[in-house]
């Protein structure tokens, strides 16, 4: 096992540098598991940073350090980390730890450990508690907790007792999810028991960390599995409550879509059109464009179930849960209009548009237009072959038009034909609300009958203007 790890020169040298000073040395962690998962070929991990333990204190790894590494930084001291990076690689190191927690918060007691053995029980799980000494004269292979065979098995257990490692730090939960996702694991039962049992207790954890796992959960290999072990534990309750409250009970008066499973499958639909890596925005779109179905199910006079507006209510929730997971802006913003924009497209048909339809819906997705062509078609998960070729066959008429409109016209920056200075001039008014009406108002005609030229732009402006100013 240790001639398949495949060990970067930085790390043998620095390790010398320890034993020189009588230190020992370990590669662990999740260095340790991804240079197995590359030496087997189960997994096409990109190395990461490299994680390394040892018996030295903080102060004398600065020491063994200085002088061999390019840049240092001693953030995390506290913790007993000191960070390094000696050319391209970036390097870890941290003193043995046996820390323990108060049991309302996540924050640790640091204390400073004297064994590889007893820093490695205190991990999250088997796969990430296993070491390789750098600094024997072998290489040497710590394995106390059978990491190598829950590996090979793809079982993600824990070293201790999962409720006393979750109790310790309940956001190993949200991360044992977030490992199903990126690496295709199953989780043993005890810890998926615990788990249930255990959900609320990431109440104690901030919604920043929840993000970043959750994110992490999203963007990897697996993202279903990930999800849905979230819902069957309990624990999207108190991530995004909204996925889990998608479970919609259908009985024989209220036929309708799971609306769940379908949501599901709209993201690994969503993710089969990837063409540049895993996109956050759209994945995150695809699971949540229907979250607004639960609030506005409806049954019908003839008994069928209806969910009018939930494309808008539920960009509103999708809003207002990302927020509350402090996502950045920007982010926010996009996949609400995803979700609200989402079923615009149903009004379609088989091509009534007109262009001046086909301009707003270009407009109003602007630079998400390609992630809203990836949604929509995504969304498409019926049986009905015919049917779902029949709207597959509708969008491609759409994407023509909005093609054929862009040899003819800017669509994708549509702006009057006359700008703020030119409505000033021909008006001969100064700054003000007036100029902004006059500008809403050109937009609408161009929106409406496509480039309107110099000429008939200001004939409109002055009728406007006449009746209005």
């Amino acid at each position: 096992m240790v001639q398949m790890l495949d060990v970067p020169d930085a790390a043998d040298r620095l390790a010398a540098r320890f034993a020189e000073r009588g230190h020992r040395l370990y590669l662990v962690g999740g260095s340790v598991r991804d240079a197995l998962l590359r030496g087997t070929g189960a997994a096409d991990r990109d190395p990461g940073d490299l994680d390394f333990t040892t018996d030295a204190r903080p102060e004398t790894i600065l020491k063994i350090v200085e002088g061999w590494a390019d840049a240092i930084w001693d953030t995390g001291i506290a913790f007993g980390t000191v960070g390094l990076r000696r050319g391209d690689d970036i390097l870890e190191v941290t003193t043995f730890r046996a820390d323990s927690y108060d049991g309302a918060s996540r924050n640790p007691e640091v204390r400073f450990g004297d064994t590889v053995e007893g820093d490695l029980v205190r991990r999250d799980f088997t796969v990430n508690a296993m070491a390789v000494e750098l600094t024997g004269p072998e290489r040497r292979f710590v394995d106390p907790h059978g990491g190598f065979a829950a590996l090979a098995q793809g079982i993600l257990d824990t070293p201790d007792l999962p409720e006393r490692s979750f109790a310790d730090d309940p956001l190993r939960m949200l991360r044992a999810a977030r490992f199903v996702s990126q690496l295709g694991f199953t989780p043993a039962e005890r810890v998926t028991a615990a788990m249930t049992e255990m959900a609320g207790e990431l109440a104690r954890i901030t919604a920043e960390r929840v993000q970043a796992e959750f994110s992490k959960l999203i963007l990897g290999a697996h993202p279903r599995r990930g999800v849905e072990l979230l819902c069957d534990t309990g624990l999207a309750r108190h991530v995004v409550p909204e996925v889990s409250d998608m479970q919609l009970e259908t009985d024989e008066h209220m036929q309708h879509k799971d609306v769940y499973t379908h949501s599901l499958v709209v993201m690994e639909q969503a993710i089969e059109r990837e063409t540049d890596g895993p996109d956050l925005t759209l994945r995150l779109a695809a699971l949540l464009h229907d979250i607004g179905k639960p609030a506005t199910r409806r049954k019908e006079p003839d008994g069928r179930v209806s969910f009018h507006h939930h494309e808008v209510v539920g960009a509103k929730m999708t809003r207002k849960r990302m927020r509350a997971l402090k996502y950045p802006k920007v982010l926010i913003d996009d996949v609400s209009q995803l979700v609200y924009l989402h079923l615009r497209f149903h009004g379609y048909g088989k091509g009534e548009w007109t262009d001046s339809a086909v301009r707003r819906y270009v407009t109003d997705a602007g630079p998400l237009l390609d992630r809203l062509h990836d949604l929509v078609r995504s969304d498409c998960t019926t049986r009905n072959r015919r049917r779902a070729a029949a709207l597959q066959r509708n969008y491609d008429g759409l994407e023509d038009r909005i093609a054929a409109l862009r040899e003819k016209e800017e669509l994708d920056a549509i702006r009057p034909d006359l700008d703020g200075n030119q409505i000033m001039e021909l008006l001969g008014i100064a700054p003000g609300p007036a100029v902004g009406k006059a500008y809403k108002h050109l937009l609408a005609l161009r929106m409406e009958e496509g480039p309107l030229g110099p000429e008939r732009a200001e004939a409109a402006l002055r009728a406007w203007a006449a009746e209005n100013l």
